[in-house]
């Protein structure tokens, strides 16, 4: 089998491996509050997970904050 006879440049290699970069994760918005979750996901916000409350969320008010 042939080996190669030169070494890759930085160049080359660098080009060869442009597409290989991590992508974007998938955004959609919360259909309840508008806020951005990933799909799939009960929102972190609300609660909600396709249009129905699955979870209760803690909403920490300002005289709670003074006591921690």
């Amino acid at each position: 089998m042939p080996n190669p006879k030169r070494r890759h440049s930085n160049q080359r290699t660098r080009t060869r491996r442009a597409h290989d970069f991590l992508k974007l994760k998938s955004i959609s918005k919360c259909t309840n509050c508008g806020a951005a979750i990933m799909p799939h996901r009960i929102c972190s916000h609300c609660g909600f997970y396709g249009g129905k409350q699955v979870m209760t969320i803690k909403v920490k008010s300002k005289s709670d904050q003074k006591e921690s």
